[in-house]
């Protein structure tokens, strides 16, 4: 408890023994409730990105339903499950949270997510920047309720320097409530709906340290930090990535390793990538994984581009401070593939030129405000296939272009994380959007169970030709150790080809991915090597366009 308590000086001085107090009594409170195991993450884990309730079929509860499809569907190919929010929430597709502790009673209940938790490793949400303005813990605060007391921030709407913050959207940063019979502004960084946490408040961090621990007891094996960039706010700076905020990530780690060292914190911060990584800390004392970001638009604009040089020297720039800290690749989920983790890697103009391409496609363009009062891009939200296929283009095509940036993301190193849009082949569902006036529902359309199995049952149906190489591609990895998450990687360029070769414990695996629309000849790799996907690609020592292969030493 030493280290502990010096973060706390730091954080609460204060209040250190107050809230030393309550560390104490949480700990000991679920010491008893929560399993020590220690395993390591293996090539074996594997996790698939789905809302509680994606899948859907009269009889089950919603829950059931995702479960059936894990079963049905990937229990051969992968091993864990990202339940997005499914806790009570009033907006924003579960992020607006308006009680921790409980199941959305219409997903199902404690019991479907225990039945999940036997079979798969499972990864919660931990949406503790903010909560919904219904929630007990805001109307308490609106009411006087002395134990909901500075559990948020009020700020003058009129005060300089707010123009400082960084602004993820282009709502108002404030927003007014009756606060004991007195209008106030209240701090609401995302929505009117999602009022910001004030952790200047120790009962706050407490209350959220409760949480925590609360899921590691309800089977979390990995909890997701939701937008823990602007957890800390503070007048005169720009209110995202404060000392304070990597602060208090470390105390939590420091206190879960003690009773839970198998949990597992990956950060959510979708931002520049040199940002993105502090969050890895010294390699030991604060995120596990953090999402890599900046891998989705890449391969956007790589395979648009039809070129591989701004995609290698990335990925030759990746470094990590530990062997205990890896990224977290996907390239689809919940949200749109951000745009600021480009920055710096390539130029606005080649930014605004991908924006365009989404809507060419069908899809559209979240904005953000600036601090000059500019408006720029900050999202592209459309379908990962329909964003780097045209629509016109034949499935076989499509398939393969898609493909090509799936298996990239499964040979990076890392722990992978497919979205079930993506391993489903699923596409753009624009009327979703449109009527909801929600963007990024776009990319979140439920899949009947019974329309799904007819699918893929239709050999000719984009859904069954999608899931078949993706199930088969995953089956692949999950099996062979060089892919190992915290193994040696090394990037090549030759041409449109994107080259990655990964090595854990003697067992070597080259990786080739030909990123143009021509014949690229990779004749000099075959020699020796055991193919562990399809021969199929080659043509006289040649790869197909947009094909890919991985070669066994």
């Amino acid at each position: 408890m030493n280290s502990i308590r010096k973060h706390v000086e730091l954080l609460y001085p204060t209040t250190v023994e107050e809230c030393m107090q309550g560390i104490r009594m949480l700990t000991e409170h679920y010491k008893n409730s929560i399993r020590k195991e220690s395993p390591e993450l293996t090539s074996r884990d594997i996790i698939m990105i789905s809302y509680a309730d994606s899948f859907q079929q009269k009889g089950l509860s919603p829950l059931q339903g995702l479960k059936k499809v894990m079963d049905t569907y990937l229990s051969d190919s992968l091993n864990s499950l990202h339940i997005l929010p499914f806790y009570p929430f009033s907006s924003d597709d579960g992020f607006s949270v308006v009680d921790y502790k409980k199941v959305k009673q219409s997903f199902g209940d404690w019991d479907d997510i225990e039945a999940l938790g036997q079979s798969y490793h499972l990864m919660f949400d931990a949406v503790v920047n903010h909560i919904s303005k219904s929630s007990e813990w805001f109307q308490g605060f609106l009411n006087g309720n002395e134990e909901y007391k500075d559990f948020f921030i009020v700020e003058n709407p009129e005060n300089a320097e707010l123009k400082k913050v960084v602004r993820p959207r282009t709502l108002p940063l404030l927003h007014p409530f009756i606060v004991e019979d007195q209008k106030q502004f209240v701090w609401t960084t995302f929505s009117e709906d999602q009022v910001d946490l004030n952790y200047a408040n120790f009962r706050v961090f407490l209350r959220v340290l409760d949480v925590l621990l609360f899921y590691i007891a309800n089977n979390a094996r990995l909890i997701r930090l939701d937008a823990i960039a602007f957890l800390w706010k503070k007048l005169g700076t720009d209110c995202s990535h404060l000392p304070e905020t990597h602060l208090i990530i470390k105390i939590y780690r420091a206190i879960i390793e003690q009773l839970a060292p198998q949990t597992l914190f990956i950060t959510e911060t979708n931002v520049p990538h040199f940002e993105n990584i502090s969050y890895f800390g010294d390699g030991f004392d604060e995120a596990h994984m953090v999402y890599n970001f900046s891998l989705p638009p890449l391969l956007a604009y790589s395979i648009h581009k039809q070129e591989v040089s701004v995609l290698t020297q990335w990925a030759k720039s990746l470094s990590l401070p530990s062997k205990k800290t890896c990224f977290f690749n996907f390239t689809a989920s919940h949200d749109g593939v951000g745009l600021r983790p480009l920055q710096g890697l390539v130029a606005d103009n080649e930014i605004h030129a991908l924006a365009q391409i989404a809507e060419n496609h069908g899809g559209f363009v979240s904005r953000k405000s600036n601090s000059d009062g500019s408006i720029s891009p900050y999202e592209l939200n459309c379908s990962y296939i329909d964003l780097i296929t045209h629509p016109d283009e034949i499935d076989e095509l499509r398939a393969r272009r898609f493909m090509l940036t799936q298996s990239l993301m499964l040979c990076m190193p890392g722990v992978p994380a497919p979205y079930f849009h993506s391993i489903f082949g699923s596409r753009n569902d624009r009327q979703a959007a449109l009527s909801s006036g929600i963007n990024r529902r776009i990319n979140r359309a439920k899949i009947n169970l019974e329309r799904l199995e007819e699918e893929l049952q239709d050999k000719s149906n984009l859904r069954s030709i999608i899931y078949k190489a993706y199930n088969q591609l995953l089956k692949t990895r999950s099996n062979e150790r060089a892919f190992y998450p915290y193994g040696d990687a090394e990037f090549f360029e030759e041409g449109p080809l994107f080259l990655v070769e990964r090595r854990h414990g003697g067992e070597k695996l080259l990786c080739i991915h030909n990123f143009s629309s021509a014949l690229n000849n990779i004749e000099d790799h075959l020699f020796g090597k055991q193919f562990i996907t399809d021969e199929s690609v080659l043509v006289d020592g040649q790869l197909k366009p947009y094909a890919f292969i991985w070669l066994k030493f």
